[in-house]
């Protein structure tokens, strides 16, 4: 870690622990961003904790999911958010301004601070050179109020780039390739760190394609280091004072070292329903294609665009094609206009859409049963469109906007090399215009004071909580394979959305594309569990995943392996994250576990963040398994209390956390 870009900003945030890989670390938090679909959750935490303002020094609130408010409740929402933002010292970017990842990079990030946001795809800002760290909505919460970010201090992955991208290649083909070699599963525990000379050849914008999708590799995050072309970027936002220098040492002591030769990678697209199912799309060329998405905080800014542009100036649209570009800011949206490149857009055929997440989640522009989709996006697990099943292809806007000229996915060197077109450039602009309306900036606190918190009687946003029992029997309610995401426990469908702040209501959609009967059976039984293959709870960093849960009464999950930021989540909520060895429980099986306390804290977890090396025996019908645990001190307090908030509650009436072990 010595001489990393990492090690040098952990060292000037850390504020407990020693950072070495596998152990826990505390990190002074300098920005958090959330947004409508959590934010909501985070700011009702946050005003029962009864502090009168943010504690961190800057705050941003972005409506950008909900941004077509097709529901009341969503308007409701917003109209809360703003007044929380306003009240507790926030800022609010209005519906419109655009998603939260590209407008904080253009307005708000900063070279060697550290981000917090409850979203999954925060590190986008490390292509500005931020640690930028996606957590659920309490931990987001507990940032607000002035405490630091808990993670476990990753292993560096340092990638070193040589040369430069070759016509028809871009910044989302670099990422697909890392995604062929490591897999949806290759970041887990690690940051990667982007070095070496074919760093200066990429833009901000494309370092930020890279480092938003290493959060498919299942990342902490990864970045960029500051440079000239951090620089001129923060030039042309307007921002020349947040310049800072960030570069690592020549001899830096990387973990893990990977080599990516720019020039020698060619156009990839990853097939469905995983973003690390990639292959050259030369192999799948000729597959009909019936809808092309351009954007969203992947490939939504001005130069993505653009580029898509100027073949559609020269190229209708096929006629069984549907192409929509989705904006990631507004400004990526008024730069288009100004450009002249949206009229050849639109009159190729073409649709230019509202900024916002909209599309990416499924909530709009879901496809036709039984068709193809290519998405210049950052998912496409089963589902996500809004449709299942689905047929979803991610790939770059070149490759995806010559599928939508085709009609048919193509290799677009071989295409440009038969129309004679040459590969468009990603060129950024020479300034970006922002307005000053866009964005409410919260008014000094004795006006904010006297400013009414917007919130109706159905707007829950914690369940009851209570300790865990030394002695729990637990009904299995729910069993499912490996690679669960948190979009199949709780989805983003429009009338998901519209319940996000409305606790009892959300449950409801618990686990509904999985298993129809899953909510009946968790509230017939006083406690449930859950059993799962590996990766559980990938994907999105929604708290509702595990908010939902625990309201319905499961308050133990048994999987193979977690993903990072549900493990978290799950342990904030009072849930207890067990690893299953051997054979599984079945569905309805009652397992019981005794002497919980004794077993968690005597048997801890080992060195390093490995898992206990005692093992609890649990029986079932004449079988028998092994479940260990991989909690720290901390971990341990929570989950005993019953949740961070009961352990918040107990911290604030003077009383000993330690009477929970």
């Amino acid at each position: 870690m010595k001489g990393t870009l990492t090690a040098a900003i952990l060292a000037d945030h850390l504020v407990e622990g020693r950072p070495s890989p596998g152990e826990e670390i505390a990190l002074r938090v300098d920005q958090v961003l959330t947004h409508d679909a959590l934010g909501g959750l985070v700011l009702l935490q946050f005003a029962s904790l009864g502090i009168e303002r943010i504690r961190v020094p800057l705050a941003v609130v972005y409506a950008d999911h909900n941004v077509f408010q097709t529901d009341p409740r969503m308007s409701r929402d917003h109209r809360f958010l703003l007044s929380a933002a306003r009240r507790f010292g926030a800022y609010y970017a209005r519906p419109g301004t655009g998603i939260c990842h590209q407008v904080h990079l253009e307005r708000f990030a900063r070279p060697g601070t550290v981000l917090l946001g409850s979203d999954s795809h925060t590190p986008t800002a490390g292509g500005l050179g931020t640690f930028a760290v996606g957590a659920g909505g309490l931990d987001v919460t507990m940032a607000l109020a002035g405490g630091p970010l808990r993670i476990t201090c990753p292993r560096i992955v340092g990638v070193r780039l040589t040369g430069s991208l070759q016509p028809w290649v871009t910044a989302k083909d670099v990422i697909l390739e890392l995604l062929r070699r490591l897999s949806i599963k290759g970041g887990v525990g690690r940051v990667f760190e982007f070095h070496g000379p074919g760093v200066g050849n990429l833009t901000v914008q494309e370092r930020a394609t890279i480092t938003n999708m290493c959060t498919e590799l299942g990342a902490t995050t990864a970045l960029f280091p500051s440079d000239q072309v951090t620089d001129d970027f923060l030039r042309r936002v307007g921002r020349e004072g947040d310049a800072a220098p960030l570069q690592p040492d020549p001899d830096s002591d990387y973990d893990e070292e990977i080599e990516i030769d720019l020039g020698a990678i060619e156009p990839l697209v990853a097939r469905p329903s995983l973003p690390d199912n990639v292959v050259p799309v030369a192999e799948v060329e000729g597959r009909p294609v019936h809808q092309v998405l351009i954007g969203s905080c992947t490939n939504g800014a001005y130069p993505d665009l653009a580029q898509a542009a100027e073949i559609l100036q020269r190229f209708p649209v096929a006629r069984d094609v549907e192409l929509i570009m989705n904006p990631s800011s507004r400004q990526s949206a008024e730069l288009l206009w100004q450009s002249g490149l949206a009229r050849g857009v639109l009159r190729a055929g073409g649709t230019i859409s509202e900024a916002t997440c909209g599309p990416c989640i499924g909530l709009t522009h879901v496809p036709a049963p039984g068709t193809v989709s290519v998405r210049a996006f950052n998912r496409n697990f089963l589902g996500r469109s809004g449709l299942r099943p689905d047929a979803v292809y991610l790939a770059s806007p070149l490759v995806a906007t010559v599928a939508a000229v085709e009609g048919r996915l193509r290799d677009p060197r071989r295409w440009g090399s038969e129309t004679g077109l040459e590969a468009p450039r990603a060129r950024l602009p020479e300034s970006y215009e922002h307005s000053p309306h866009e964005i409410v900036a919260p008014p000094p606190p004795d006006r904010a004071r006297a400013i009414p918190l917007h919130i109706s009687s159905d707007m829950v946003g914690m369940p009851e909580l209570s300790p865990l029992p030394d002695e729990l029997e637990a009904t299995v309610v729910g069993v499912f394979g490996d690679d669960v995401t948190t979009d199949d426990i709780c989805p983003a469908t429009p009338e998901a959305l519209a319940t996000m702040t409305d606790l009892p209501a959300m449950a409801r959609f618990t686990f509904a594309s999985l298993d129809g009967g899953f909510v009946e059976r968790a509230l017939s039984v006083d406690a449930g569990a859950v059993v799962a293959g590996r990766n559980y709870g990938q994907g999105s960093s929604r708290e509702n995943a595990a908010l939902a849960p625990r309201f319905l009464g499961v308050r133990v999950v048994m999987a193979r392996s977690f993903a990072r930021i549900h493990r978290s989540n799950l342990i904030n909520w009072g849930i207890l994250p067990l690893y299953l060895e051997g054979p599984a429980p079945e569905l309805s099986d009652r397992v019981r576990l005794t002497r919980i306390r004794e077993w968690l804290i005597e048997g801890g977890p080992a060195p390093s963040g490995e898992r206990s090396r005692r093992s609890l025996h649990i029986a079932w019908d004449g079988r028998e398994a092994k479940l260990r645990h991989d909690l720290n001190r901390r971990e341990l307090l929570v989950v005993l209390a019953g949740g961070r908030m009961m352990l918040e509650h107990d911290r604030r009436n003077g009383a000993d956390a330690s009477q929970h072990a």
